[in-house]
Order: structure tokens, then sequence, then C-alpha cells
């Protein structure tokens, strides 16, 4: 599904000769801010409104996520990195760094383990 996904992406920006404004940085920077704009939906909810607000912003929460994950697939393909392998060994690293009989129901940090 994500080289699907990938291949559409790659495919749309060639159509476009956008690729010589995607060197790694932009592709980075361009994350980092989607990611913003993805925070701004939240900036103003309480824990009390969050779902409600969730709801309301819905349109505009899936458009954020689907800018920052066009940006990683992107940057993920220009830089010949398999997400699905980066992912999974991610969560590899993290299974180590934080199992679950030690972490259950914590927010600690590894580090204070």
């Amino acid at each position: 599904m994500l080289d699907d996904l990938t291949r559409q992406i790659v495919a749309f920006r060639d159509e476009r000769d956008w690729k010589q404004f995607h060197s790694p940085r932009n592709l980075a920077a361009s994350i980092s801010i989607e990611a913003a704009e993805l925070l701004e939906c939240f900036q103003w909810s309480s824990d009390e409104s969050i779902a409600e607000d969730v709801e309301k912003r819905r349109s505009e929460i899936e458009e954020e996520i689907a800018d920052v994950l066009i940006y990683a697939l992107l940057l993920a393909h220009d830089t010949g990195i398999d997400p699905a392998e980066a992912v999974q060994s991610k969560l590899a690293k993290n299974d180590a760094k934080y199992p679950a009989e030690k972490v259950k129901g914590s927010r600690a940090k590894y580090t204070g383990l």
C-alpha cells in the first residue's frame, strides 16, 4: 500500500516538474511546516473538548495529516529509505527501550526507567 501511494505521489510531483524544489532539506522543512499546521488544528482544544473539536475539524485534520505523509513518503523515496522497514526497525528499538512490563501506563522516558 505504501508503495502504491508513493508511486502516485511521485507521479503527481513529476507531472508538474516539482522535483527540482524537493531537496531532502526542503522536504524535511515541509514536513515540519505541515506538522505545525496539523498542531494548529488542536491549538486551543482542551482535554474536555478534543473529541468535539476533532469532529468539527475532521476535514482540515485529514488534509494536514495527508500533507505530512506526502512529504514524508517523498523524502523516503528520494533518499532510498523504505518507510515500512524504517518503522519496523524503530518499533523494534522502542520495544527494547520500553518493554511493556516496565512502562505500561507510564510516560517516563527510557532513561528514567
